[in-house]
């Protein structure tokens, strides 16, 4: 495989995974970022993200001069062959996709492109968007090729060397083809198709995988009201090949950084384009309505009054990001969770093992504490909101002898209801044929 220079503009989860892992197959990588104080830490191979091998690959990249860190976009691309814009697009008014840092970005780099390079929409952006970026650029001797990211927070380095397949539109087939070049060394089947095709490719993944897990959780709610185990049933339903057992783990809903922009966005250019989708739509209320009935089965066994009021209840949240093995925030179902609950009057402590007290975006919704036990100071009850397995291991005994109560809601299904047993505490789980009968 030819060595190629290529240009990552955007140092996040897409962008820095992207350079870092391109570097570790032979190409000589520049990442771009705006930031310059996160431009300074990468030099120096600190990676922020709490991501696994990331900042191993960025070492090994770095050390073997094949990857490179600018505050310069222009002097990035100035040799670039190909150029990844790996931006953010994030939820803007209306559900739409906000693509202000991809237009900004195509304004910037137009005029230093060099002759017949290739750009590339690496974030995940609408359908329309590689003609979009092609007329800001105005260069009819630079391509514009979508190759959506498939990429999964934890597991990012991992999916990036071992991917299920690479997607690649492009309207002009020799600049997909060249570009394709750069994945040569990965066993993966290549789909090459139009540039619409890709763009939709991304958020129909998105949008289905956000589907079943909906899916999961509202028969988690049916599995309660007639007694039976949504392990044992998605179980069976998940040995039939044509269901598969993946996202069929009921949950405090979905979130994170992709699923939830990524269903508004596809729903909004449907509206747009008069294109009726009643079950995207479903798929999201199902979200927000099951969110809404996990925090009435803790009020229905931790409420004051007929109105189940959770004022002055103090609960401990165990988990908050949006999943195990990452410290991101960004749409986390446990947040959500916690917000209707602090709705409620709820008084919350919680703890994660990726986060610490100063954390400074949650003081206003929760007490953020380092010590598991100490979170429990006092709780009504615990809430398991992320899956995270050191939970599992954590002294439960120790939690329960400094509880006000003894109720350990399990949205995860994570925790063994036997050994809580010994310990003294009541288990609930979700789908388990557990459901509490709505307090007097």
């Amino acid at each position: 495989m030819p060595t190629q220079r290529v240009a990552v503009i955007g140092t996040g989860y897409v962008g820095l995974t992207t350079g870092a892992c391109l570097a570790s197959l032979g190409h000589f990588v520049v990442c771009a970022d705006a930031d310059p104080n996160k431009v300074e830490r990468l030099r120096a191979a600190r990676v922020d993200i709490l991501e696994p091998d990331l900042p191993e690959t960025v070492q090994v990249a770095l050390d073997a001069g094949r990857l490179e860190f600018t505050g310069d976009t222009a002097a990035a691309v100035a040799e670039a062959g190909v150029v990844f814009l790996c931006l953010p697009t994030p939820m803007g008014a209306g559900g739409a996709a906000d693509l202000a840092a991809v237009e900004a970005v195509a304004g910037q780099i137009r005029e230093v492109l060099p002759n017949d390079c290739v750009v590339v929409n690496k974030s995940t952006v609408p359908v329309g968007t590689s003609e979009r970026v092609a007329a800001l650029l105005g260069r009819p001797d630079v391509a514009v090729v979508s190759n959506p990211e498939f990429l999964r927070e934890g597991r990012a380095v991992h999916d990036f060397l071992h991917p299920d397949r690479i997607v690649i539109g492009a309207a002009d087939q020799d600049a997909g083809r060249r570009l394709a070049d750069l994945y040569a060394d990965l066993d993966a089947p290549l789909v090459l198709t139009d540039p619409a095709s890709a763009e939709l490719t991304k958020y129909a993944a998105n949008f289905f995988l956000a589907m079943k897990l909906s899916f999961a959780n509202n028969l988690a709610t049916v599995c309660d009201r007639f007694g039976a185990d949504i392990a044992d049933v998605t179980e069976g339903i998940g040995r039939d090949p044509r269901i598969g057992d993946a996202f069929l783990r009921p949950g405090p809903g979905w979130g994170g950084s992709c699923l939830p922009k990524d269903t508004h966005a596809l729903l909004t250019a449907c509206d747009q384009a008069g294109v009726g989708f009643p079950l995207l739509r479903a798929t999201i209320e199902t979200n927000v309505t099951h969110q809404q009935q996990l925090v009435e089965r803790i009020a229905a066994t931790c409420g004051r009054g007929d109105g189940g009021s959770l004022r002055g209840v103090r609960l401990a949240l165990y988990g908050l990001t949006f999943k195990a093995g990452t410290s991101d925030l960004r749409d986390s179902p446990a947040l959500a969770v916690a917000r209707l609950l602090r709705e409620r009057g709820a008084e919350l402590t919680a703890y994660d093992p990726a986060l610490r007290e100063e954390q400074p975006d949650l003081s206003d919704l929760v007490d953020l504490v380092d010590d598991p036990v100490r979170a429990a100071e006092g709780a009504t009850a615990c809430v398991i909101l992320t899956e995270w397995p050191e939970l599992r291991d954590l002294d439960w005994a120790a939690i329960g002898a400094r509880m006000a109560g003894r109720e350990v809601h399990d949205f995860r299904n994570l925790l063994d209801a036997d050994r809580l047993t010994r310990a003294g505490l009541t288990w609930q789980g979700i789908g388990r044929g557990t459901a509490p009968a709505r307090a007097a």
